[in-house]
């Protein structure tokens, strides 16, 4: 009998991927709709852009960017401030055996994005990579 392989090539099972993408989109909406009673999070614009759960479903680190220059630091600390509220309505929408406990911290993948860019815009860089492009 065959082994069905349920994982992704990140090593996380596809139930794992889904139930965050789920979260995702949850916090998302509820976000999008102002329906978090905070004037930080009312007043912002706040992209989600990754939900991580761990293997047992417990726990849900959510990741988050602020956008149009927004004070990070004072979105996360709103975010933690409203975390028992956004834990009951995550877990009224989706359902599971457990309630997830949501950990909230920065994306900083577009910082990391940003900086890739710029060495890659490095004039030395940008010398060597149409060197090799020439020579292939």
């Amino acid at each position: 009998m065959a082994k069905h392989n349920d994982t992704s090539p990140e090593g996380r099972s596809v139930r794992l991927l889904r139930v965050g993408e789920q979260v995702r989109h949850i916090l998302s909406e509820l976000l999008a709709r102002g329906e978090v009673h905070d004037e930080t999070l009312s007043g912002s614009n706040i992209a989600v852009t990754e939900v991580r759960m761990s293997p047992d479903l417990r726990h849900a680190t959510v990741f988050v960017k602020p956008l149009l220059g927004m004070e990070e630091d004072a979105v996360i600390q709103a975010l933690r401030t409203n975390t028992a509220f956004l834990q009951r309505e995550v877990a009224r929408r989706v359902s599971m055996k457990y309630a997830a406990k949501l950990k909230f911290l920065a994306d900083e993948s577009f910082d990391q994005v940003s900086h890739i860019d710029r060495l890659l815009s490095d004039p030395k860089v940008a010398q060597d990579l149409g060197d090799d492009t020439e020579q292939q």
